[in-house]
């Protein structure tokens, strides 16, 4: 076990069952809160907010014209999310026309700006009339003066003019300055009008992607705190941070690694540059809270919490004014809120909490689909979270002596509740609400408006949540929260929808709703206990109890490689195959099935074993072996599927008196030749694929990771796959796999590896005499990302050291060759640079190694030579650092600008990507990787959808990744497999795969032979 991986977890399981922990939840909650008296305080507000309607460029009124739900509401906020980052005219054209071509725009929902939805409707539907067709990328070329081309040209660039300086005046609307002293300005003119507004400043930005990117969200977060605290007089603070200004960090933006892998680096350079923010905000008497982030880093973020703590209770022991975010939707937020309070206590402090509702939900749940894990970290009933939001509410009004609760949330019911349970305990809190959201029913909250229900108590607290940036950072933030605002399920939608009755929108959260809201990861695939696909299971490596025994594993697994097997004993292994396969093809379809599902859970309950020999052997990191088992365990699961489905006997029609069956059976001797870089994920689909289909199976691993095979074999034999039809054959390929090949039993071979060592199997094939045998061949390919200037640099090089770096680069699908255009070119190549430098190289057994060792000696001098030769000929972009006394035969991951797509001419199987730039039509750059002769894996980053659409077709490869990386094909999901030198098909995991591994038989009987159709006659009742 890594020597700073965290002793204890301060939470529980995060994947609970839902239900249940709603069950502990709802008692207490219910004998805390007078709903009737909540929904009697709340609903003046709802009536008066809804008399007088938010105006039409609010959020409320948007979202009810467009909601995000339409064509016409997703096509805005895609446009809004990227157009103000394009830099060159042709491609804001075409992202312009590409989203407003994709809806129909009319005078909107009928809500009560009719006339104002009715002329931007019109004035939309005008200036698509100027816009291109969506997909259209070529403009005419030598267009004169007059030309209606030039002509619509000019008219193109005048509506994407238009639409640039919309979304900027709709970015007005969300963002409360471009800096912060714009900001502030902006926050003073407000509370002219109304004084007891209170602000907290959140710069814009995601997380940083490279150490510089940090440093200079450091540089803006201080410049923040400085410019606060200078005004803090004026903003009203009167000494208390609790009544002043201040300011939300994100810790992600402020070091490129925060995860929970990187736990050592994060505690001793993090906190140091938290730190330098604390300082002057503690000095200035302002308050400072930490934003919440994903659930993967929840325990690391109040670990960085008690690291700050124990110093501010040391250095500032009086100041009341630091504290972190809460999301109520994930199902440990109770228990979050307690530890908060166990710190403060310990610490003699007195702690912030802002209790949100969470934004990160749609990434949490496709995190645990992904990774197969038990369950959700987060609630997947909107009802759930409301009543998590409630009982945290109420524990952080018991802890106030502790803690000072912040309450973000735009919900008229769930204010008006903690509004009544704060007053009833004389607890201090406050109301936050997001700049540009809410504003309506807050107005009432604080007593501004018509309704007055509470105001016998004094006005409600309220704290603004503003963010603060240049209107192209907003896209990350606007999108989370029209997402989150957005949904028709949400209360800010609803409230402006008068079809939503009163007693509908405050109806009681109390009682959990019957079900959860989702099935669970594992019924993923359509698996209901009984039928259907069950999802393989995974582990979450930032989880402690999923972590330890997997750590376990890895530290006391011991190698044992097989025995090679002589090339002379190649040929009795075929013959006992030949022997038994008769026997094997004969028996139920049904029960070779069952085999493999039985292999394939005893697989997945070995989870630990398994990953232990990928890293020990194949050097794998561990979220890699984790990966790969799983990976093996959907192939079987997959492939037993799909056998019962196709190869069953069918009935085909045909005349009357007469049968026709189509059966499929196995080839007789199938060798299986699998590589070293997925020993066990690849090995297991061939063997599974060739015994399901009736074939006795050779099994030839790599030379590399035979333990790996040896194991898998051995499992499948338990499962009750007989030894006479799989036999385990180790030795090398020049001799053993040659034997193997030529051997004239061998009724087909499925082989994955090198384009080269492929060609030389099928030339021995050819050569033969005898039937022809098929060969299953998966190459490998320079795989290739083409990125336009619409696509966001931060997801690019998220998916570009992924794609290209990830399993130390050796992978058939990584990424080899990046494709960026010029006008983000600089950007993009300076945060790779980067985002190399944050690489973690070195043994692959410890959690925080991004990329470990090359598989063996060759390969590594192999690609040295290689690195050494585009030393000379390429620019060096950046490469990774490589800490002395590591493991050997590391390989820094290295980046290189070279001058076209032609200069890449094979192949580099490591961590080597070439980068070029392109200008002019994306069609041509596909045009050029085509010509290439490799057809594997196609990398796509764009927004603009027609272009992906136009240039995924005109690829000539397998497998083509949209705005994402491109590693990590599922089977059944993605179906891998290649064309040209990438390999001759058919996919692995995919429907088509079975089918090459059978021979068919047609059996036609004439059943009317033996004198006459008695069915057809009897069917007829005779003649006479």
């Amino acid at each position: 076990m890594d020597s700073f991986s965290a002793s204890r977890a301060r939470l529980p399981d995060p994947y609970r069952d839902e239900l249940a922990v709603l069950a502990a939840l709802s008692p207490d909650v219910a004998g805390a809160i007078d709903w009737p008296a909540a929904v009697a305080m709340a609903r003046p507000w709802v009536a008066a907010v809804r008399d007088k309607p938010a105006p039409f460029w609010a959020l409320e009124s948007l979202l009810r014209e467009y909601p995000i739900s339409s064509a016409e509401g997703l096509a805005l906020m895609r446009l809004a999310e990227a157009l103000l980052r394009v830099p060159d005219t042709e491609t804001a054209i075409a992202l312009t026309a590409d989203q407003l071509g994709t809806a129909q725009f009319d005078a909107g929902a009928g809500g009560p700006h009719r006339l104002l939805a009715h002329l931007s409707a019109s004035a939309i539907a005008m200036s698509k009339k100027f816009l291109p067709d969506p997909g259209v990328d070529a403009h005419p070329a030598g267009a004169s003066a007059g030309e209606p081309g030039l002509m619509k040209r000019l008219g193109a660039q005048t509506v994407v003019a238009a639409t640039v300086r919309a979304i900027q005046l709709l970015g007005r609307q969300f963002v409360l300055g471009r800096h912060i002293d714009e900001a502030m300005a902006e926050a003073t003119s407000v509370r002219r009008q109304q004084p007891h507004l209170r602000y907290s400043f959140d710069m814009l930005g995601e997380g940083a992607r490279t150490d510089a990117d940090a440093r200079r969200y450091l540089a803006s977060y201080l410049n923040a705190v400085q410019a606060i605290g200078a005004g803090s007089g004026a903003a009203g603070g009167g000494g208390s941070p609790e009544r002043g200004d201040g300011i939300s960090i994100k810790l992600s933006a402020l070091f490129a690694r925060y995860e929970d892998a990187q736990r050592e680096r994060v505690l001793s350079e993090l906190v140091p540059r938290v730190w330098q923010l604390i300082e002057p905000a503690a000095r200035a008497n302002l308050n400072l809270t930490i934003d919440a982030e994903e659930s993967d880093r929840l325990e690391l973020s109040l670990d960085v919490l008690d690291q700050l703590a124990a110093r501010i209770a040391h250095e500032f022991p009086h100041w009341r004014g630091f504290g972190l975010a809460v999301q109520a939707y994930q199902t440990r937020a109770l228990e979050v809120v307690d530890e908060v309070a166990r710190i403060a206590r310990r610490h003699r402090l007195r702690l912030m909490v802002r209790l949100v509702k969470g934004a990160y939900w749609d990434f949490e749940i496709k995190r645990a689909q992904e990774l197969g894990l038990p369950g959700y970290p987060v609630y997947t009933h909107k009802h759930h979270t409301d009543l998590a939001y409630l009982a945290c509410a109420r524990a952080l009004i018991v802890h106030a002596e502790v803690i000072y609760p912040q309450f973000a949330t735009h919900n008229a019911g769930t204010i008006a509740a903690i509004v009544h349970m704060a007053r009833l305990r004389g607890a201090a809190f406050e109301m936050q609400r997001l700049h540009g959201m809410g504003e309506a029913i807050y107005r009432e909250v604080a007593g501004l408006g018509n309704s007055a229900a509470h105001t016998a108590h004094g006005p409600v607290p309220v704290r603004i949540y503003a963010p603060v940036g240049e209107h192209r950072d907003l896209l990350a933030y606007l999108v989370r929260r029209l997402l989150e605002n957005g949904a028709n399920s949400s209360f800010v939608h609803q409230l402006s929808d008068p079809s939503v009755a009163v007693e509908e929108l405050l109806g009681s959260p109390l009682v959990p709703a019957a079900r959860t809201g989702l099935p669970l990861p594992a019924a993923l695939y359509g698996w209901d206990g009984r039928h259907g696909r069950r999802n393989s299971a995974g582990a979450d490596l930032a989880c402690l109890a999923h972590r330890v025994p997997l750590q376990h594993a890895v530290a006391t697994t011991e190698l044992a490689a097989p025995v090679e097997t002589e090339t002379r004993q190649a040929g009795a292994v075929m013959a006992r195959l030949q022997s038994a396969q008769a026997g094997w093809n004969a028996t139920p379809l049904a029960q070779r099935c069952a085999v493999l599902r039985v292999a394939a859970d005893r697989l997945e309950a070995r989870l630990p074993e398994f990953c232990g020999l990928l890293v020990r052997e194949a050097h794998k990191t561990l979220g890699d072996g984790v990966a790969e088992v799983r990976e093996a365990v959907d192939f079987c699961r997959y492939y037993a599927d799909q056998a019962e489905a196709q190869l069953a006997v069918q009935v085909l029609p045909g005349p009357t008196g007469e049968s026709n069956e189509l059966r499929l059976r196995g080839r007789g001797v199938f060798v299986c030749i699998s590589p070293w870089n997925f020993p066990l994920a690849i090995f297991t689909g061939q063997v599974a694929a060739a015994l399901l289909a009736g074939n006795t199976v050779a099994a030839k691993p790599a030379e590399q990771t035979p333990a790996v095979a040896a194991r898998m074999v051995a499992l499948l034999h338990e499962a009750g796959v007989p030894a006479d039809v799989l036999q385990l054959v180790h030795g090398p390929g020049e001799t053993v796999g040659a034997a193997l090949v030529a051997d004239p039993r061998t009724a087909g071979v499925c082989f994955t590896g090198s384009t080269a060592v492929a060609r030389t199997i099928n030339r021995a094939l050819a050569a033969k005499d005898g039937p022809i045998v098929p060969l299953i061949a998966e190459t490998g390919g320079i795989n290739a990302m083409v990125v336009d200037s619409s696509a966001l640099p931060e997801q690019v090089v998220d998916a570009v050291v992924q794609s290209a770096f990830r399993s130390a680069g050796q992978r058939c699908s990584a990424l080899r060759l990046l494709c960026v255009h010029e006008g983000v070119a600089d950007a993009v190549i300076e945060m790779i640079r980067g985002a190399l430098l944050e690489l973690k190289v070195g043994d692959p057994s410890l959690l925080c190694t991004d990329v470990g060792p090359v598989i063996d000696a060759p390969s590594h001098e192999a690609l040295t030579a290689h690195v050494a030769r585009l030393r000379r000929e390429a620019r060096l972009i950046g490469q990774a650092p490589i800490p002395d006394g590591s493991v050997g035969r590391l390989l820094a991951p290295v980046a290189f600008e070279v001058q076209a797509v032609e200069d890449v001419r094979q192949e580099i199987f490591g961590p080597v990507l070439h980068v070029v730039r392109w200008g002019g039509e994306a069609d041509d750059v596909i045009a050029r990787i085509n010509a290439l002769g490799y057809g594997l894996t196609l990398g796509i980053q764009t927004r603009i959808d027609s272009r992906a659409l136009r240039l995924a077709a005109a690829a000539r490869v397998g497998n083509v990744y949209v705005n994402r990386n491109m590693i990590g094909a599922v089977v059944g999901v993605q179906p891998f497999g290649g064309e040209g030198l990438s390999g001759s098909g058919p996919k692995a995991g995919g429907p088509h795969y079975l089918y090459r591994f059978c021979s068919e038989q047609t059996l036609t009987i004439n059943t009317a032979a033996a004198g006459g159709n008695a069915a057809l006659l009897g069917g007829l009742g005779g003649l006479h």
